[in-house]
């Protein structure tokens, strides 16, 4: 979710004029629409970047574990999976050209306030689970090339995780500039495994009878088990493209540019985690890479190529760290938009003087960062993020049916009826224990979306002592 916006007020948002003015409530004066600045080339940038990172960099030795050398078996379904929910994006940001996204399509869809609530809190969780797992890859082997393994993980994972949240109090300008440059030192550090991979193949390096090992554990059941587990593990390293349709209202023309950026950013981000995937197991044995928190370092060092490893590492860190810094800012705009419209505590919506950075929002998000990181490890906490998506998309999926008895004047890219239909379906059923992940998985969503009610039941109580409504009158 675009961390420049707050949460849409939970009620119904009645336009359906793309560029009309939003409207403040009772009272209280339209604020003017947002400049149409993004073009198609943008947007397919954008979705790109906002794709790469901790996924690709951090889980793919994690995901080797689950299946073995058939590596890139699980990024190809995902990159299908990925594809449907796009295609539902895709249709949704057509007819509604707002920002909000899943949370603004859920109240459209069901208008059930509390629904609303919980997709857009777990979208947040999603974000800390997501920063958290790349600051322990952050502290990990890429680090430890660096240092010899001098300096203690977890507390350098949370010292991290505080560096951020110092640049997120700083302000958001900070923030996007750093964010634009760590993009393309993470999309440097793709390129490189790529060509050494080409590099690897050309000269007959590696070992192909890798590329279709099934190592799952067993046969039958346990097999599809263990495909489904790491796919929804590798489907981390999808998420993102869904935070695009958050630009809407600053983009030319978004009923025809979101369909090309979509579907293209996903196509290019998921042709290159294939190729990744293929090129790893090409060239490392899947017990290496499994025990790595760092696998393309390993294929740099297993690649034949004079390519310094200590530069890959820092190349690593910066891609991580972009990860980490989108996803925080991403949880503290929408923790701070939520308290403004009432569906959390009023505290959490504080702005920093000075820097008009929403402190509370930051603090809090911080929090909990810090408590999964000092809990976790990067497989779980990927899995989590995976596993809090998969639900909110599988909702999103749902709504885009529901949706289709509501018409719009514009014309919109419509997807075939079957393909939000298996969009819902395949992200139930890697949401689903058929999916072979850790129960810890379960529990730590659990315990974030119960934070969350808990807030939630906390702020209700507070309006009603005070007799005011979610509007705040």
């Amino acid at each position: 979710m675009d961390p420049r916006r707050p949460l849409p007020h939970s009620g119904a948002v009645s336009s359906t004029d793309p560029a009309a003015p939003a409207p403040r409530g009772p009272g209280r004066p339209e604020e003017p629409a947002l400049k149409r600045a993004i073009g198609p080339k943008l947007l397919i940038l954008f979705v790109i970047g906002d794709i790469l990172g901790t996924g690709i960099y951090a889980t793919t030795g994690k995901v080797a574990g689950k299946v073995g050398g058939a590596l890139w078996l699980p990024f190809a379904i995902g990159f299908v999976v990925a594809l449907l929910t796009a295609a539902s994006y895709v249709e949704l940001v057509g007819k509604y050209p707002k920002a909000a996204g899943a949370a603004l399509y859920t109240q459209r869809a069901f208008k059930v306030p509390f629904l609303t609530f919980i997709v857009a809190f777990m979208v947040m969780c999603s974000g800390l689970s997501s920063a958290s797992a790349a600051a322990l890859a952050f502290s990990g082997d890429y680090l430890d090339e660096l240092t010899n393994g001098a300096l203690p993980a977890t507390l350098m994972a949370i010292l991290f995780v505080l560096a951020l949240a110092a640049l997120n109090l700083r302000g958001v300008s900070e923030s996007v500039k750093a964010n634009v440059v760590l993009t393309l030192v993470e999309i440097t550090g793709l390129a490189i495994i790529l060509g050494i991979g080409l590099y690897a193949a050309l000269s007959g390096d590696g070992d192909p009878s890798r590329l279709g090992d099934l190592e799952t554990g067993g046969t039958g059941y346990a097999l599809f088990s263990g495909v489904l587990g790491a796919t929804a593990l590798g489907f981390f390293a999808f998420v993102g493209f869904e935070d695009s349709v958050n630009m809407a209202e600053e983009t030319v023309n978004p009923q025809r540019t979101f369909p090309r950026g979509i579907f293209l950013g996903v196509a290019v981000t998921g042709t290159v985690y294939v190729l990744v995937a293929l090129v790893s197991s090409l060239l490392v044995p899947t017990s290496t890479l499994e025990k790595s928190s760092g696998p393309l370092l390993e294929v740099v060092k297993a690649g034949g190529v004079d390519f310094p490893h200590e530069l890959f590492a820092v190349i690593a860190l910066f891609a991580v760290s972009n990860s980490a810094l989108i996803n925080i800012m991403m949880a503290s705009r929408l923790c701070y938009g939520m308290a403004n419209e009432r569906i959390l505590p009023r505290a959490m919506g504080r702005v920093l003087p000075g820097r008009r950075t929403p402190i509370v929002g930051i603090v809090f998000v911080t929090l909990l960062a810090i408590g999964l990181v000092s809990t976790g490890e990067i497989a779980g906490l990927g899995d989590t993020t995976s596993f809090l998506l998969l639900c909110v998309f599988a909702v999103v999926n749902v709504a885009v049916l529901v949706l289709r008895r509501d018409r719009v004047e514009q014309h919109h890219f419509r997807a075939p009826t079957a393909v939000p239909v298996l969009g819902a379906v395949t992200a139930l059923i890697l949401a689903s224990p058929l999916a072979d992940r850790e129960a810890g998985v379960y529990i730590r969503a659990g315990v974030l979306v119960l934070i969350g009610v808990a807030l939630w039941a906390v702020n209700k109580l507070v309006l009603r002592v005070r007799g005011e409504d979610a509007a705040g009158r």
